[in-house]
């Protein structure tokens, strides 16, 4: 399950990939917009950063912007980012490897071979969606919702 951290997080990401290229967003009208408690979204903001998500000026004309186009920011990016390693078991991850009590030998551990399969197809999906795509499902969604019928071609 995603935490209050990471569900704050994408929606402070669809905020600002609505938002022009290069035109910063203030935390203050962040929070206001999306409803986030502030000193939550510094921390979560932070984070963003650090991991490369996100940038920030300080000052006048500052605030946070994309560190990157929404279509190369992927779920999977940002999830490592705030909630750490996607492994199931402790013996799969990379970051935070533990060997399990209970395993008696990891080679042929059905629970970790199947974990494993798991782990690489949740991986899989969440490295090839991005930013940009959870933003047009959301639009396409809403559009569908109000009849919305595009006759772009």
């Amino acid at each position: 399950m995603l935490s209050k951290k990471t569900i704050y997080a994408f929606k402070a990401l669809i905020h600002l990939a609505g938002v022009p290229s290069g035109q910063p967003v203030l935390i203050a009208d962040l929070a206001r917009d999306e409803n986030i408690p502030r000193k939550f979204l510094e921390f979560i903001l932070l984070s963003l950063r650090k991991g490369g998500i996100l940038q920030s000026r300080v000052g006048k004309g500052g605030g946070y912007t994309l560190a990157l186009p929404a279509n190369r920011i992927t779920i999977g990016s940002v999830v490592r980012t705030l909630e750490g390693d996607l492994s199931p078991v402790p013996c799969l991850s990379s970051t935070n490897y533990a060997r399990c009590e209970e395993c008696q030998d990891e080679a042929t551990c059905g629970i970790r071979l199947t974990m494993a399969d798991a782990n690489a197809a949740l991986s899989a999906v969440l490295d090839n969606l991005t930013l940009a795509d959870m933003v047009e499902r959301s639009e396409h969604e809403r559009n569908r919702r109000l009849n919305v019928v595009d006759f772009s071609i």
